[in-house]
């Protein structure tokens, strides 16, 4: 993308998207861990009303383990993959306890070694509750990013580099949430809704299909 494209997009997302957060409810870093483990392949809607229910008895990892994995899949059945989820949050609960005093560990390798935390879910925890610089990659970032031009990658690692060059840091973690927004408002998977995005004049994929006409 061309540098003034650039700065033009980051521009535009950051006066509609200013002060964006997560849509995602939890009230400290374990139950912000848990919801996004649970996130995978989810909405957002769907996670919070399973989470209303489970974290009224079971919102820290001691009290998580109360649960076998079969009464912990109950609680979660319809976020989907909800066998894998069930094991990864007790192992991870586990792991925390055990390895951590109880707490969500804050290094970056720390999170990454509990089951069911990839390199997408330890940077939303870092940048969300840790306040760290990070871009978390979910599928409306790698969908928006790369149509707009701002990344040019096949996979989110890429995406994420990519972006990490395109942004300044000092905006890594709310472009995060612009580029999450602007996927769930507008820039649908199935249908973008290009003729009401205010994004269109430096939008590389626009272009791209006005050309095509």
């Amino acid at each position: 993308m061309e540098e003034q494209k650039r700065k033009e997009a980051l521009q535009i997302l950051s006066e509609i998207y200013a002060g964006a957060r997560p849509a995602l409810h939890y009230n400290t870093a374990y139950e912000l861990l848990i919801a996004v483990i649970l996130s995978a392949q989810c909405t957002d809607e769907r996670v919070n009303k399973v989470t209303a229910e489970l974290f009224k008895e079971h919102n820290t990892p001691e009290t998580m383990l109360a649960l076998s994995q079969e009464q912990l899949e109950k609680y979660i059945f319809s976020c989907g993959l909800y066998k894998s989820k069930a094991a990864h949050i007790l192992s991870a609960s586990r792991d925390i306890v055990e390895k951590f005093g109880g707490k969500v560990p804050e290094g970056f390798a720390e999170l990454k070694s509990l089951a069911g935390v990839g390199q997408k879910t330890a940077n939303v925890v870092s940048s969300v509750w840790f306040d760290k610089d990070a871009i978390a990659v979910d599928t409306h970032v790698f969908r928006v990013s790369n149509r707009l031009g701002l990344a040019q990658a096949g996979t989110p690692l890429k995406t994420e580099q990519q972006l990490q060059e395109a942004i300044p840091q000092k905006y890594w973690s709310e472009a995060h949430h612009w580029l999450i927004w602007h996927g769930r408002r507008i820039c649908h998977a199935q249908k973008p809704d290009c003729a009401h995005c205010p994004l269109s004049g430096c939008c590389d994929y626009f272009a791209a299909q006005k050309k095509g006409e």
